[in-house]
């Protein structure tokens, strides 16, 4: 019985051990996260406020130029371009979804939207000339990667999940012909069980690139 006794406090005092840990753990991991969401949003509070202050450089710049409208339209036209304004026009809207019928006929993994998958997609959208891309709310730019790590998709570094809503402007029938001519990508993923739907609009709404763009080895060439 003392045995016994002495088995069940030492069981006790181990498992008690390792809540407190595992708390300590959880709430050291909580405060990471506030650290790190603090960081972000002082971050963003920063390039909100020099993009303010660029804006007022360029029109004190300009103010007084003969050139200053044709030159103020080509930085609007450069920023639009870039990604750096929130743009609007005719286009199409793909919803990819994974499939909610599983069928024995496909492997699981086809049956699940993948990273590959919406690359595809903006590929096709642009060569079909799309002019701006956004997937989930994330503005595709020249410098945008669309990573998987492990089961998580990720665009721009931020998590985005199933269902995807890819948006594009441009010639609606040119983007419209170019995802549903047969055999391509809308086909492969609609074989497998997998939601695909497009939709031609007269005008989508794509919001600016919320990150920095910067270039290390890219320099003008004199």
């Amino acid at each position: 019985l003392l045995t016994m006794a002495i088995c069940v406090q030492i069981r006790t005092m181990n498992s008690a051990s390792s809540t407190v840990s595992q708390t300590l753990a959880d709430n050291d991991l909580r405060d990471q996260v506030l650290k790190m969401k603090e960081r972000f949003d002082n971050a963003s509070s920063d390039l909100a406020n020099a993009q303010k202050e660029l804006e007022k450089v360029r029109q004190a710049a300009t103010q007084d130029d003969e050139t200053a409208e044709a030159k103020e339209q080509e930085l609007k036209e450069n920023n639009m371009i870039l990604g750096n304004t929130d743009v609007t026009g005719e286009g199409i809207e793909i919803i990819l979804a994974d499939a909610v019928n599983i069928s024995s006929s496909f492997s699981a993994s086809d049956q699940i939207i993948h990273y590959g998958d919406i690359q595809d997609v903006v590929n096709e959208l642009r060569n079909a000339g799309a002019e701006a891309i956004e997937v989930n709310g994330q503005r595709i730019v020249n410098t945008s990667a669309i990573t998987c790590e492990g089961n998580i998709i990720k665009i721009n570094g931020e998590r985005i999940g199933s269902p995807f809503t890819i948006k594009a402007i441009g010639s609606k029938d040119l983007l419209y012909g170019a995802l549903e001519r047969a055999g391509s990508i809308l086909d492969w993923i609609r074989d497998a069980g997998n939601t695909a739907t497009v939709t031609k609009k007269d005008n989508i709404s794509i919001s600016r690139y919320s990150g920095v763009i910067s270039h290390e080895y890219l320099h003008e060439d004199k």
